[in-house]
């Protein structure tokens, strides 16, 4: 759940002159935002009963710093920039090809360079604009990888650490470490995948125990950073590495959305690596998990 500037000045105010200070997570409780005879004075009196019972119940939520939020913010503004382009090129490619004729294949990067050419005469007032337009967002685009790696290399150096894992550039390591901030907040790195919404969803009762979707909960740009991740360390071009051969395993099982299971699990996965190699400060080994079979299969050789 994403905190107001004012929610998060009143919190930092309270906790500076010295009181606890519990932030509930609204969507949790339903015993207040469903209660028939909802008031600000039996809504104080159920948090304060909650609180004295067991401040678990009120699901907490963590306050992010106001230099993390507005780092992150310019993450959210890059991601805005690519997903408009993206759309833009989409626009174009259908435009074309209502006509009968085909843009060809090229990377975001060199579409406005490359479409030209192919547009038919009569679309080319309608496009030309378009295509413009995509070259700035390009640019753009340019100028925030620039500032993010320039985030990543002085103010966090810690991203140094989670990028030596195949497949996480500077664009996840840095969402990572600012949405998770603290990573001492988690008592265990497998917590971060329940966080992030990378576990099923449960709900069994009895001997009926489905198969569910992921949870989806927590940051969702984080969670999506992850999955494109995931693809990459799966995909062609993914190093071996014990990360790689465990999610091809799962994906190599066949069954109905086999691939799906992996991508997702291998996220989960690599979420739960991330935080141990930041919160140890220990240096990413791909074949880790293997490295005492490889020793002994070298030995007997």
């Amino acid at each position: 759940m994403e905190v107001g500037a004012h929610s998060r000045w009143a919190n930092q105010t309270l906790k500076d002159l010295g009181h606890e200070v519990i932030v509930a997570d609204a969507r949790k409780l339903r015993l207040i935002y469903e209660n028939p005879r909802k008031d600000d004075k039996v809504d104080a009196e159920y948090l304060a009963r909650l609180a004295r019972l067991d401040p678990k119940l009120l699901s907490p939520i963590f306050h992010r710093s106001q230099e993390a939020q507005a780092h992150l913010a310019v993450l959210r503004s890059r991601n805005i920039l690519v997903r408009t382009r993206t759309m833009l090129i989409n626009h174009a490619r259908s435009t074309v090809k209502s006509s009968g004729a085909r843009l060809p294949s090229c990377s975001t990067t060199s579409f406005h360079k490359q479409a030209p050419e192919f547009i038919p005469d009569d679309l080319l007032p309608a496009l030309t604009p378009v295509l413009d337009h995509i070259a700035t967002l390009t640019q753009q685009i340019y100028a925030y990888d620039y500032q993010i790696e320039k985030l990543c290399q002085v103010r966090y150096p810690e991203t140094k650490l989670l990028q030596k894992v195949s497949g996480v550039g500077h664009l996840t390591a840095l969402a990572f470490v600012l949405t998770l901030e603290d990573p001492r907040r988690f008592r265990k790195s497998r917590e971060v995948g329940p966080c992030l919404g990378l576990v099923p969803r449960q709900d069994q009762s009895g001997e009926h125990d489905p198969q569910l979707h992921i949870t989806k909960t927590g940051n969702g740009y984080l969670r999506r950073l992850l999955v494109h991740s995931a693809h990459y360390i799966l995909g062609p071009f993914g190093q071996d590495s014990d990360l790689r051969r465990w999610g091809l395993k799962i994906a190599e099982r066949g069954g109905k959305n086999a691939k799906k299971r992996a991508v997702v699990g291998l996220a989960r996965k690599l979420a739960v690596l991330l935080h141990r190699l930041w919160i140890t400060g220990e240096v990413y080994e791909p074949f880790f998990a293997s490295g005492l079979t490889v020793s002994a299969e070298l030995t007997v050789a």
